[in-house]
């Protein structure tokens, strides 16, 4: 008897560090809003230099920001977003985490 109580408990903190892991590693998205404000230019330069797009990248995420209203510009855990996302707001752009 004394066995299955160590193995239960074990059983138990192991599932404990399992959630905690999987809440760390929840993906959060980064998304880009469209505004009336900002100019392309300046919104590809931003991007380049805060989430690491490549031009291209940075171009095509600008247009789809425009057309559609709002794109997913990087994803990751969410304090790494949410610091991304205060950059991108300082900077003049409107971004939200989700």
């Amino acid at each position: 008897m004394i066995f299955n109580a160590i193995n239960f408990s074990h059983e138990v903190d192991v599932q404990e560090d399992i959630s905690i892991l999987l809440e760390e590693l929840e993906v959060k998205k980064l998304i880009l809003h469209n505004d009336d404000y900002n100019t392309f230019d300046w919104v590809i330069q931003t991007l380049m230099e805060v989430c690491g797009h490549s031009a291209e990248q940075a171009e095509q995420c600008a247009y789809i920001v425009h057309f559609k209203g709002k794109c997913q510009v990087k994803h990751g855990s969410e304090k790494e977003m949410e610091k991304l996302c205060k950059i991108l707001q300082h900077r003049g752009l409107t971004a939200t985490v989700e």
